[in-house]
């Protein structure tokens, strides 16, 4: 055989083995992870708040942040926790799909806008809940977010004391004291600005308690790095 077929067989046998099947609908998307109409179909945000990223007319303050102030500053998402969106972040959370981090991180850092911060912590995992996954979704997509906009990561930044039920299997009035004294500060972030990253925002009120306990230590402000909001009806 001659060179120049050897090296067509060998080109098409590399492309033959770098194509896969779209993570969300399964059809065949070449060397991505999304074919083009899952990407397409990834759903944006409605104008949101700032504050907690529920959407709100012309993306001013809620009524809720008003009334009742988070102990976040800001909120920023990129999409709708809906489809196809909703079966990636379960990809990566129950199937350990770990390309999906940076596919992620990718996303999310534009929506930062360059703000500036001083470090940023992933939400943690208790140790149980860690040795049963393998993993923390939230240390994966923190850490190539961190390195795509150039601020320091901080792994162990914040601790989870307690193992507790799963949010999403409580009712929403019983969420906040699930977590109530869950967290703890591991890092000295006295007078800094905190990014905290983390997959899915619900109620808030997992994110809400981990500011709490970073602003309790100091923290000067307290952003949610979030790749995607659940919209309350």
């Amino acid at each position: 055989m001659k060179s120049g077929a050897i090296f067509d067989n060998c080109r098409k046998l590399r492309q033959l083995l770098s194509d896969q099947d779209c993570l969300a609908c399964g059809c065949a998307a070449g060397r991505e992870l999304l074919c083009p109409a899952c990407r397409a179909d990834l759903p944006a945000l409605p104008e949101s708040c700032p504050r907690c990223a529920l959407p709100s007319p012309a993306g001013e303050m809620c009524g809720r942040c008003l009334a009742r102030p988070p102990h976040f500053d800001r909120t920023i998402a990129v999409w709708r926790y809906d489809f196809p969106c909703d079966r990636l972040i379960q990809a990566l959370k129950y199937r350990a799909c770990l390309p999906l981090a940076g596919f992620f991180a990718a996303a999310l850092a534009p929506r930062t806008g360059g703000r500036v911060v001083d470090v940023v912590i992933p939400m943690p995992l208790h140790r149980t809940r860690l040795a049963e996954r393998g993993f923390n979704p939230s240390v994966e997509i923190a850490r190539e977010l961190a390195r795509r906009v150039g601020t320091p990561f901080a792994r162990a930044g914040a601790r989870r004391l307690r193992h507790t039920a799963q949010q999403t299997r409580l009712p929403f009035a019983a969420r906040a004291a699930n977590v109530r004294g869950a967290f703890a500060c591991a890092a000295d972030v006295r007078g800094k600005r905190i990014a905290v990253v983390d997959d899915v925002m619900t109620t808030g009120t997992t994110l809400e308690e981990l500011a709490r306990v970073l602003k309790a230590a100091g923290a000067a402000m307290v952003e949610n790095w979030i790749v995607a909001r659940t919209l309350l009806d």
